[in-house]
C-alpha cells in the first residue's frame, strides 16, 4: 500500500528532518492549502506562534468536531481526551492531572530504573548486533505504562501492533477503523475488571475514586489512549533519540561525560525530532485569519509541529542539535488545554533510558553505519522501525 501513496507534506522527512518543502511553506507561504490522505482539503499552519495559536484557542479551532486520526469517525469518543472540547475535556482532565503531576511521577523512578536495567539486560544477552527498538526502546515505555495501567505485559505484541496500524496513514480508513474497533474492545474487557476488582494501578484507582463520574465508555477511552500515547511516543523518542545522538558523536560524548546534561539534552531531543508529526487535526467554528490567510468556518486545521519546533523565530540555528540548549518553548508535547498529560512520565523515562544506555554501553555504535534506517513514513508518530547497534 505504501507504494502507491505520496506522503502529506506535514508528514514527509529527509531521515530525521523534516523536508525543506515544509519549511518552505512555513516562512514563505506560512498558512498552506493541502490535501489530506482520506481525501478531505485542510490548511496546514507551521510556524511555531501559529501553531501555538491554534492549539490554544478551544473555541475557534474544535477537536470534537474533527474526525479523529482522519479515520473516519465523526464524533467524540468518550473518554478520549485528544477527541473533546471543554466542558468536556476539562471535567475528564481535571480527574486525571492528579495522577500525573511530577511530585507523582517521581514515584515511580525507582521502578522505570529497574525496568531500564532489565532491557539493558536483555539488549546485551541477545548479543551483536542487537535490534535497539525490540531489546530496549519498545520494551521500557510498554512496561512502564503497562504496570501503571494494570495491562498483561504478554499482551503488549497486541496493542504494539493495533497502535501501529491506527496511526499508519497509508492504510485503508477501514483497516485503521477496524483497529481502532479491536483496541476499544480490549480495553473494554480491562475496564470491566477493573471495576469487578479494581487493583492499586491507575485504573483500578480511576474505578475506585472516580466510578460514580466516569461512565464505563469514558473508562474506557481514557485507558485506551493512555495505553496508545503512553508506549508509542516514548519508545519512538528512545529509539530515534539515539540514533540523533549516535549521528552526532560530539553531543552523545558530552552527554555520557556529563550525566547532568540529560535534561536540557531531553529537551532538545524533543524539540530537534518533534516525533509527533502533528497533534489531531482541529475543525474551525468560525472564520478565522492566521498569518493574514482567512480560513472559512468548518475547515480541517493540521499543525505541523516538526516545522514549528525548527522556525528560527522560536531560536537560532534551530536545525543544529545543541544538547546544551535546555528548554526553549517548543511544541514536542503540544501546548493549551491538550497539551500531553503524560510529558512528565515521558520525560522521567527519557531522562534515566538516555544516561543509562550510555552508561551500559560506551561504545555504542550502529550495526551499519552506512546503511538505511527503515522509518515509519506513513505514521503520525515517527520512528524507526528497528535500529541494530553493537558496541
Amino acid at each position: 500500500m505504501t507504494e502507491t501513496w505520496e506522503v502529506p507534506l506535514h508528514l514527509r522527512r529527509t531521515g530525521i528532518d523534516p523536508v525543506k518543502e515544509l519549511a518552505k511553506a512555513r516562512d514563505n507561504e506560512r498558512v498552506l492549502r493541502v490535501e489530506t490522505p482520506f481525501g478531505r482539503p485542510a490548511y496546514l499552519v507551521s510556524r511555531h506562534e501559529d501553531v501555538r495559536q491554534v492549539l490554544a484557542d478551544t473555541a475557534r479551532f474544535s477537536s470534537a468536531l474533527t474526525p479523529f486520526a482522519g479515520a473516519g469517525q465523526g464524533k467524540p469518543v468518550p473518554g478520549q481526551l485528544i477527541t473533546l472540547d471543554p466542558p468536556d475535556h476539562t471535567r475528564l482532565r481535571r480527574l486525571l492531572t492528579p495522577e500525573f503531576t511530577v511530585r507523582r511521577m517521581s514515584r515511580l523512578r525507582p521502578r522505570i530504573a529497574e525496568i531500564v536495567e532489565n532491557a539493558l539486560d536483555d539488549l546485551e544477552r541477545a548479543g551483536k548486533p542487537a535490534d535497539l527498538v525490540a531489546h530496549f526502546a519498545l520494551p521500557v515505555p510498554s512496561l512502564v505504562i503497562c504496570e501503571l495501567l494494570g495491562v498483561p505485559y504478554a499482551d503488549r505484541a497486541g496493542f504494539h501492533e493495533r497502535a501501529v496500524r491506527v496511526l499508519d496513514t497509508s492504510l485503508p480508513l477501514d483497516d485503521r477503523v477496524a483497529a481502532q474497533e479491536e483496541d476499544h474492545d480490549y480495553m473494554a474487557g480491562l475496564v470491566a475488571r477493573a471495576q469487578a476488582d479494581p487493583g492499586e494501578d491507575m485504573l483500578g484507582m480511576l474505578v475506585r475514586e472516580h466510578g460514580r463520574e466516569l461512565t464505563s465508555a469514558e473508562l474506557t477511552g481514557v485507558a485506551g489512549l493512555l495505553l496508545l500515547a503512553g508506549h508509542d511516543t516514548t519508545s519512538n523518542m528512545l529509539g530515534l533519540g539515539t540514533l540523533a545522538l549516535l549521528w552526532h558523536p560530539e553531543q552523545l560524548a558530552m552527554l555520557r561525560e556529563d550525566p547532568e546534561l540529560v535534561e536540557p539534552a531531553v529537551e532538545e531531543l524533543l524539540r530537534w525530532l518533534s516525533i509527533v508529526q502533528t497533534p489531531p487535526p482541529r475543525t474551525t467554528t468560525t472564520e478565522v485569519e492566521i498569518a493574514g490567510h482567512t480560513i472559512p468556518a468548518g475547515s480541517l486545521v493540521i499543525c505541523s509541529l516538526p516545522a514549528a519546533n525548527r522556525d528560527p523565530a522560536l531560536i537560532g540555528d534551530p536545525e543544529i542539535l545543541d544538547i546544551t540548549r535546555g528548554s526553549t518553548g517548543h511544541v514536542a508535547f503540544g501546548h493549551g488545554a491538550h497539551h500531553c498529560l503524560g510529558a512528565p512520565l515521558a520525560r522521567m523515562e527519557l531522562r534515566i533510558a538516555l544516561p543509562a544506555l550510555l552508561r551500559r554501553f560506551p561504545g555504542l555504535a550502529l550495526a551499519n553505519p552506512d546503511g538505511p534506517v527503515d522509518f515509519r513514513a506513513f505514521s503520525l508518530v515517527y520512528g524507526a522501525r528497528s535500529l541494530p547497534v553493537t558496541w
